[in-house]
């Protein structure tokens, strides 16, 4: 019989003080996305996209150095399938001269290049994406809460959900305050963020499950600080080596990917956090019990029920 240990940490100890916590976070960022809004990029707004084919493949850095000194704003540059072929795209309304005057500041560097084609990306592109990209993660969101709840029990899909939601919500919070630029790889990032962080709220919940049915004494706070206790080394391990990864995108990755790495950077962290301070904080604040983890009895063959543990049964052996 499974018993509650000495080593046990007392992380509920503070759920408190984590809810504040929690709550002033997410109102904080509300408040900021109403204020600021995100400082959406080309993916979103539209703008003016032109490729050039170089002799040689340049150095990006170069070319956006290029581009900042001849007086260019908001603008990213990358390849574009091949290394000689670069794409600048631009947040600004095409016109004839545009494409030319930065083939001629491109040139003035002395390197051989051509410009291959310039088109203008209107807002329609820009709307359609917004709408897809939210209809996109309130679906994944839903769909998280039906996997929980059918796996679990409706109790622990709300404490798995309402979680990554408030993992959302900081980060867009953070990225909206320091008006960060919010393109298609953040998106991506932000799934990657919910993804990683049900993960890591699955493992902590099925643990909680198990020591539930395992455990006869305690009470529900006791043994979820005895569940997070058992699987602290698994996700720290996890997050650890996960930011190594992260970070190593950061410094060395270049600038396609930098905010593609600081969103997950910030979910990461924030998704250890929740996954302690607000899933299993909302299993306490839902009030689930033992009663709301064990097995239905099935009716025997003889119309008797027959239990998961039945200690009548076991003595007849």
């Amino acid at each position: 019989m499974a018993k509650l240990t000495e080593k046990t940490i007392n992380f509920m100890g503070i759920r408190r003080i984590a809810s504040v916590i929690s709550l002033a976070s997410v109102a904080l960022s509300i408040v900021i996305l109403a204020v600021n809004g995100l400082n959406l990029g080309l993916d979103f707004t539209g703008g003016t996209s032109v490729e050039f084919s170089y002799e040689q493949a340049p150095s990006l850095d170069e070319v956006r150095q290029t581009l900042e000194e001849a007086g260019y704003e908001e603008f990213v540059v990358q390849n574009f399938g091949e290394e000689t072929s670069v794409l600048v795209r631009l947040r600004q309304d095409f016109d004839d001269e545009l494409a030319t005057r930065m083939t001629d500041d491109l040139r003035a560097t002395g390197d051989n290049l051509e410009m291959v084609r310039a088109e203008f990306v209107g807002s329609q592109v820009g709307d359609q994406l917004k709408e897809d990209s939210g209809l996109g993660l309130l679906l994944a969101l839903f769909v998280v809460l039906i996997y929980v709840g059918m796996r679990f029990q409706f109790k622990f899909g709300v404490a798995s959900v309402l979680p990554l939601a408030h993992d959302v919500l900081v980060v867009l919070g953070i990225f909206s305050l320091f008006q960060w630029t919010f393109d298609l790889s953040v998106l991506a990032a932000l799934l990657a963020v919910i993804g990683y962080s049900l993960n890591d709220t699955i493992i902590v919940s099925d643990r909680i499950r198990e020591n539930f049915r395992k455990l006869r004494t305690g009470t529900t706070e006791e043994v979820v600080n005895h569940s997070i206790t058992e699987t602290l080394s698994r996700t720290l391990n996890t997050s650890g080596t996960t930011l190594v990864v992260l970070l190593s995108l950061y410094f060395l990755g270049g600038e396609a990917i930098h905010n593609f790495a600081v969103a997950l950077l910030i979910g990461i962290i924030v998704g250890t956090y929740s996954s302690i301070y607000v899933s299993a904080n909302l299993l306490i604040l839902l009030g689930v019990t033992r009663d709301d983890l064990i097995v239905p009895p099935k009716e025997g063959a003889a119309g008797q029920e027959e239990d998961e543990r039945p200690p009548e049964w076991l003595n007849r052996m």
